[in-house]
C-alpha cells in the first residue's frame, strides 16, 4: 500500500480520494482499508482477477454501495453517502445498458432531458461526433454493432459532464480487434474531454494499454501502484510479477549489496542482480526475468561476456506469430519461459534440444520470498523430477 496515496489537506480540488475505505460482506473482507488519490483528469485503472475487490471499490465511488467504513471524496467534498444520481459521477458498463425503444439521439440525450434541459440538440451531435457516430442519431441499438453500441453508452455517460467517469469491464463483450480498436478509441476519447476516468478491469494489456497509472489489486488490497511500464519492469511482489505479465522467478538466497550489486545463490548457481533493481538485498529471494529477456543458444560457449546463464532441455515449444515461446527444464527440474522474437534470423528449436538460456543481469529483479515459499520454477512436489511436461 506504500504506493498508494493517502488523503491529505493538500490534494488538488477535482481529485478523487479513498480514505480507509472498506467493504466487508459478512465475515469477508472485499476491500481493505483502501487508501487512494486519482489525480484530477488521470486515467487510472484498477486492475486484478475476480474477486479481487476492484468492482466493489467501483461500485462504492459510484454509491452503487455503501461503505463498511471509510469515505470517498471529491475534493474537499464528502459524497459517501451522496445517492448515487447525486454524485458528478457517471458509470459505462460492458453491458452497455442502452435503452432499445429509444434511437441513438434520445439514448445520448437521455440525461439532459432528465433534467429538464431544452434545447439538446447541439450537444448531442458534439457528443456523437467525439465518439464518431456524426449522423447515427436515428438508429435503433440494435441495428449497431457492439463497438458502436459501446460508443453510444459513453456518449450518454459524457454528456452529463462528469467529473469522474467510471469504466466497469467496459470492453469484455468485444472481440479481440474491437477491443483493441477501442482501447485507441477510448484513450483518445479521454485525451480530449480531460475527464477522470476510472478503468476496472482483469485485462492486463487494456490496462497497461490505456492508463496513466494502474494499481494492482489483490485481496482487498493495492500491490503495487505506478505507470505500467514501472510495474511491469519493476514489480514489488510476486504476485505482481505474475499477473502483469510472466516472470521467471527462481528461489534463491540473497548474500548482500557488495557495491552496485546483489549477489544471489540459487539451485548451485551465483547470480547477481543490480542493487536499484533489489526489493531486498538479504534473506530468501525471488530471482525474476521476464520470458522476452532470455536469449536461447546452443552452448555456454556462446553467452555473451557480463551475461548469466543456464542450461537445460527444451520441453515445449510454441509459435504464436511474433514470437515463439519455449519451456525449458533446467538440471533441477524447474522450468523456464522463454519467448523468442520470430524475426526470420533463426529457425526453431525442436523439443529434446539441449541449450542454454542467458539474461543480461540489468534486466533482472530481486523480490522478497516468505521463508519455504514454493519455486514456482520447480514442479510440484508430487510432481517427479524430469516429468514430460
Amino acid at each position: 500500500m506504500g504506493a498508494a496515496t493517502a488523503a491529505g489537506r493538500d490534494t488538488p480540488a477535482g481529485d478523487l480520494r479513498l480514505a480507509n475505505l472498506t467493504k466487508r460482506f459478512g465475515a469477508v473482507i472485499a476491500v481493505d482499508d483502501l487508501n487512494l488519490t486519482v489525480p484530477q483528469g488521470s486515467f487510472f485503472a484498477l486492475l486484478g482477477a475476480s474477486g479481487c475487490g476492484k468492482t466493489t471499490t467501483l461500485r462504492m465511488i459510484a454509491g452503487l454501495e455503501e461503505p463498511t467504513a471509510g469515505q470517498v471524496l471529491l475534493g474537499d467534498r464528502d459524497v459517501t453517502r451522496l445517492r448515487p444520481y447525486k454524485r458528478p459521477v457517471n458509470t459505462v458498463f460492458q453491458s452497455y445498458a442502452l435503452f432499445p425503444h429509444l434511437d441513438v439521439f434520445e439514448n445520448v440525450a437521455f440525461g439532459l432531458r432528465r433534467r429538464g434541459i431544452r434545447g439538446v440538440r447541439d450537444q448531442v451531435e458534439r457528443m456523437l461526433t467525439l465518439v464518431q457516430l456524426e449522423g447515427y442519431g436515428p438508429r435503433r441499438p440494435a441495428q449497431l454493432s457492439g463497438g458502436q453500441q459501446q460508443r453510444v453508452a459513453l456518449a450518454r455517460a459524457l454528456i452529463n459532464h462528469p467529473r469522474v467517469l467510471l469504466l466497469d469491464e467496459p470492453l469484455g463483450a468485444l472481440d479481440l480487434k474491437l477491443r483493441r480498436q477501442m482501447q485507441v478509441e477510448l484513450k483518445r476519447i479521454q485525451s480530449e474531454v480531460g475527464i477522470t476516468f476510472v478503468h476496472v478491469t482483469h485485462d492486463q494489456e487494456e490496462a497497461m494499454t490505456m492508463a496513466d497509472t494502474v494499481a494492482v489489486m489483490n485481496a482487498g488490497r493495492i500491490e503495487q501502484l505506478g505507470a505500467p511500464a514501472d510495474l511491469y519492469e519493476y514489480p514489488a511482489t510476486a504476485f505482481v510479477a505474475n499477473f502483469l505479465g510472466q516472470s521467471n522467478l527462481l528461489a534463491g538466497e540473497a548474500a548482500g549489496a557488495g557495491g552496485d550489486e546483489v549477489a544471489v545463490s540459487a539451485h548451485g548457481g551465483r547470480f547477481s542482480v543490480p542493487a536499484g533493481r533489489a526489493r531486498v538485498a538479504r534473506g530468501p529471494v525471488h530471482l525474476g526475468v521476464r520470458p522476452e529477456k532470455l536469449h536461447l543458444v546452443d552452448s555456454a560457449d556462446q553467452v555473451p561476456a557480463g551475461c548469466q546463464h543456464l542450461a537445460g532441455v527444451v520441453t515445449d515449444a510454441s509459435y504464436v506469430g511474433v514470437s515463439t515461446q519455449y519451456l525449458l527444464r533446467t538440471g533441477w527440474g524447474g522450468e523456464l519461459s522463454v519467448f523468442v522474437a520470430n524475426s526470420g534470423t533463426a529457425g526453431p528449436l525442436p523439443v529434446g534440444t539441449q541449450a542454454v538460456a542467458y539474461w543480461d543481469p540489468r534486466h533482472a529483479f530481486l523480490l522478497p520470498r516468505e521463508p519455504g515459499e514454493h519455486d514456482p520454477s520447480t514442479p510440484a512436489r508430487d510432481e517427479p523430477v524430469g516429468a514430460p511436461s
